[in-house]
């Protein structure tokens, strides 16, 4: 099984003046230590949950071009980026752009967007959950067609481009590749199913677990897809390093349903060092499962 690292939460020591630093720090340590996949959240606020808007938030994309920058082989992509936050035809170019400066290292998420109170708070308008859903089906739609040859038309119900142009293209042939995040049985997984390379659950009860992706088993089926095609993620939410053989444990448990990465944290106390562990202490381990 592989090591993702998600940096959610930013209230780091040194507070704003040390957070490039810090943040520096955490990517080198993961591009080092083996991890496979680094991201971001794609937020304005923080969420709530993580004590809200009085608590830091970089913007996603950006921090990901300062990341292409101080790393060499780790993939760099948000988990995930919201449909509202950016017309798609400039989504594209922004993934290409990122894609391109890594030297090929993007990863494309994407999901349907739900925190109202950023958007409200910012002025952005927050469309009702169908139409966030047909605009996150357009905007995959509008960035696979401007990383493939149709550099034609796009006339989609919420979108309308004159010209899919996108110049560089990305340096992996069809674009980087695509996760979309969540878990909704009827919408979410079958998208998954119709366009992903990888999806992202939110689940940590085994059963639950095993339903979803047993319902993405049967989107696949139903669209002719072979489901062994997509990537299965999931999101540890505990304290690795406080109790390594617990996540381990959790972590055999979603290898024997076939996932084979699993995305963690580093701690806020001591971010760089909590990385260095986990590559040193928990990854070794975590190979060895699956």
């Amino acid at each position: 099984m592989k090591l993702a690292v998600h940096a959610a939460d930013l209230t780091w020591p040194g507070g704003a003046g040390e957070l490039a630093t810090t943040l520096a720090g955490v990517a080198r340590a993961a591009d080092e230590g083996g991890v496979t996949t680094l991201t971001m959240m794609d937020h304005w606020f923080q969420m709530e949950q993580m004590g809200g808007p009085a608590q830091p938030m970089l913007e996603g994309y950006t921090s990901l071009g300062f990341l292409a920058g101080v790393t060499t082989r780790v993939e760099l992509g948000l988990l995930v980026t919201g449909v509202t936050y950016r017309h798609p035809g400039l989504l594209a170019k922004t993934v290409a752009t990122l894609d391109v400066l890594s030297g090929g290292r993007a990863l494309f998420g994407i999901g349907a967007a739900w925190y109202d109170r950023e958007h409200h708070g910012l002025g952005v308008p927050f469309p009702s959950m169908k139409e966030r859903f047909e605009r996150l089906e357009e905007a995959i739609q509008v960035c696979e067609q401007m990383w493939g040859p149709d550099e034609g038309a796009y006339d989609g119900t919420h979108y309308q481009l004159a010209e899919t142009v996108c110049r560089p293209m990305p340096l992996r042939e069809g674009g980087p590749r695509v996760l979309v995040g969540g878990s909704g049985e009827r919408k979410t997984l079958r998208m998954v199913a119709q366009y992903a390379d990888a999806c992202n659950l939110f689940a940590t009860d085994r059963d639950e677990l095993a339903h979803k992706l047993e319902v993405l088993d049967r989107h696949c089926a139903d669209l002719g897809r072979d489901p062994a095609e997509i990537q299965r993620t999931n999101i540890y939410g505990g304290d690795v390093l406080g109790d390594v053989d617990g996540f381990l444990r959790q972590a055999e448990t979603w290898a024997s349903l076939g996932l084979d990465m699993v995305w963690v944290g580093p701690s806020s106390d001591d971010p760089v060092g909590s990385v260095e562990r986990l590559c040193t202490e928990v990854l070794p381990r975590l190979e060895q499962l699956g």
